[in-house]
């Protein structure tokens, strides 16, 4: 396991997969994001978009469950997110898309329990759906400890 405070810029982590079903789609628009293009197929495939397609507000919580879950398992524990100085939707994402991130630390603030991350989401056809960098509060401790 890796400790925060032992990272390295540059270092690179590549989290698991997560895939999209219709349903999840449909039930996340519903409750947060209640656009034609994410409810209704014809709407959908009247847009911009060809088709119904994720929110880019449930990709981003994708990542970061994903970015959550990786960090984890590496004895990484997240405090919280501090900044998104930028974020851009690349293209899309459709049912039964499968979503991986890529993660590079571009920065890291040690003396502030700063983690600055570049962050790529892809789909299962390498294309970059979603990009940000993102500042992490990071615990002084790896998670397991009482005293994060």
């Amino acid at each position: 396991m890796d400790n925060w405070q032992n990272l390295q810029v540059g270092q690179v982590f590549e989290t698991d997969t997560i895939t999209l079903s219709k349903r999840d789609i449909l039930e996340f628009a519903a409750e947060f994001d209640p656009q034609p293009y994410h409810l209704e197929t014809e709407a959908a495939e009247a847009s911009i978009f060809g088709g119904l397609c994720a929110s880019g507000w449930q990709v981003c919580a994708l990542m970061t469950r994903l970015v959550s879950d990786t960090f984890k398992n590496h004895g990484i524990a997240i405090q919280g997110i501090q900044t998104i100085p930028n974020l851009q939707w690349k293209i899309p994402v459709f049912a039964d898309d499968s979503l991986c991130a890529n993660v590079v630390i571009a920065d890291c603030k040690k003396d502030q329990g700063l983690l600055v991350c570049d962050i790529a989401v892809k789909n299962q056809h390498q294309k970059v759906a979603l990009v940000l960098s993102m500042t992490l509060r990071v615990g002084a401790q790896s998670i397991g400890s009482k005293s994060l």
